[in-house]
């Protein structure tokens, strides 16, 4: 039971690895803590429960702040947005709890090849809770790797193999670590010098390749207005506010002066239709006279595909001004929050706990090519779909700039902004193009291609972010081969370490 707590305790103060706190060591030292648990598990059964309690502790610190959006602005009574967390954490702890089930399964307990098996294992487990059953990939640890002034040394494998890459060399180097301990218990002081070498050379890598520029600049820097209305939860759905809001973000566009202005998620929070013409009409009239555009969040709806079904609302973002309107659908949707899982089992129950407006939406089609506005190419994505490295490849591929448009208001003054805007600077990262992010309250920010922070507002307050900048093209590999690398890579050393381990 302490080795468990321990392993708790570990994982809850990994959480201070990322964004807003930004100790990256702390990651390394959290995985090295429990690897050095693993090492010493003395059945698959306990690696899975100490795998279990750094789930709960890593997850119950850093992502408790889905309780925010339930209870306060979703109106779940306390007690039942309350288990809904707690279901939704122990979920997420489920997946160190099978890596350390596999780490003892496959290797003696106390053999060296247990602790390359943690590092392969840990990185598996995080690559598949990032797809499976919609998938989280929240908090993966390679995104400590990013601070707001940049790229630290192990951030270089991210153009190469994405954050679940990083992750790898992180746990690599906490699976080194771990093996110092237990040889520095042990007396082997070759094994010591070993294992610093080894972190050494990972550390060195990802330093070299951090130095490589995958991407060029595509012409000259445009100007771009990135607009954060702070428009309260509580006033945003209120058809009352509508006038002031249209009026709100018609001052903020006028007073703007980039080429290309954009307009936070659902920014109007109601259908196209429901929009008066005049505020379109203007809102184009300045993307004309600019010879740009602006970019618009709004919500628009499809009929339904057969007699009985509901028309199809879409999460939607629509670009104004002097090239023909442009629109996106967002793709990926949030469970409970915009899509309802096992509908028809589940939907009654959910519409009597959960009052999220618009929350049975339809995801927009896979394949949608970028907005072509200034001589740029923008790649939308819509709040937490910027989580999701692999889904925006496509279309980062064909662009010079990716956008994200978000609403991180449904969580409050919690850290989640800030380990929201931690994982699209990511994103900037893997695909080498800069990632602009227009938000209701926070973080609105410019982020280059190094992944490093070029400029933000103020969180809670009312801007607009000018800044000029370059689009890139070019491939990282990354955008060719996506998380491939990654998960074979690790895949490979699981196997390695299990025949490691059958040898001794």
């Amino acid at each position: 039971m302490l080795k468990r707590l321990l392993a708790l305790a570990a994982g809850a103060a990994a959480v201070f690895a990322f964004a807003p706190f930004g100790a990256s060591l702390v990651s390394v030292a959290a995985l090295a803590t429990l690897f050095f648990l693993w090492q010493a598990a003395p059945s698959a059964r306990e690696g899975a429960w100490q795998g279990f309690a750094f789930g709960l502790g890593l997850f119950g610190a850093g992502v408790s702040w889905v309780y925010v959006a339930l209870e306060t602005f979703g109106g779940m009574p306390a007690p039942v947005a309350l288990v809904a967390t707690a279901g939704f954490v122990a979920y997420l702890a489920v997946w160190p709890a099978l890596a350390g089930w596999a780490v003892a399964r496959v290797t003696p307990v106390g053999a060296p090849a247990r602790l390359l098996a943690a590092a392969a294992a840990w990185t598996l487990a995080e690559w598949l809770r990032g797809f499976v059953l919609s998938g989280f990939p929240w908090l993966a640890v390679g995104n400590a790797e990013l601070s707001p002034g940049g790229a630290l040394p192990l951030a270089g494998f991210a153009p190469i193999g994405g954050v679940f890459l990083v992750s790898l060399a992180v746990a690599l180097t906490a699976a080194a670590i771990a093996a110092i301990a237990a040889a520095l218990a042990d007396d082997r002081p070759r094994r010591v010098v070993a294992m610093l070498a080894g972190i050494a050379v990972v550390v060195a890598a990802g330093a070299a390749l951090a130095r490589i520029e995958w991407t060029r600049a595509a012409g000259d820097p445009v100007a771009i207005s990135l607009v954060q209305g702070n428009v309260s939860q509580a006033q945003k759905f209120d058809p009352a506010f509508r006038p002031k809001n249209f009026e709100l973000y018609e001052r903020l566009v006028a007073l703007s002066r980039g080429r290309i202005v954009v307009l936070p998620e659902s920014a109007f929070p109601q259908y196209a239709d429901e929009i008066p013409g005049e505020v379109f009409t203007r809102l184009a009239e300045t993307g004309r006279a600019r010879d740009g555009g602006v970019l618009v969040g709004l919500f628009t709806a499809d009929p339904p595909r057969a007699p009985g079904e509901g028309e199809r609302i879409h999460n939607s973002v629509v670009s104004l001004g002097a090239a023909p309107p442009q629109l996106y659908r967002k793709r990926h949707l949030v469970p409970f929050g915009e899509s309802i899982p096992a509908k028809p089992i589940a939907g009654w129950f959910i519409n009597r706990v959960l009052a999220i407006p618009l929350a049975d939406q339809t995801p927009g089609p896979p394949d949608q090519p970028p907005f072509e506005i200034a001589g740029q190419r923008l790649a939308i994505n819509i709040c937490y779909e910027d989580v999701f490295g692999a889904e925006l490849i496509g279309s980062a591929r064909a662009a010079t700039l990716l956008v994200n448009v978000t609403n991180d208001a449904w969580y409050g003054r919690s850290i989640a902004a800030r380990q929201h805007n931690q994982i699209a600077a990511m994103r900037a990262l893997e695909t080498g193009r800069p990632m602009l992010r227009a938000t209701n309250t926070g973080i609105t920010s410019a982020i280059g291609h190094d992944g490093r922070v070029l400029a933000e507002l103020p969180w809670f307050k009312a801007g607009i972010l000018e800044i000029d900048i370059a689009g890139r093209t070019g491939d990282t590999p990354y955008l060719r081969f996506g998380d491939a690398p990654a998960a074979l890579l690790a895949a490979a050393l699981l196997v390695l370490a299990f025949a490691l381990g059958r040898r001794r």
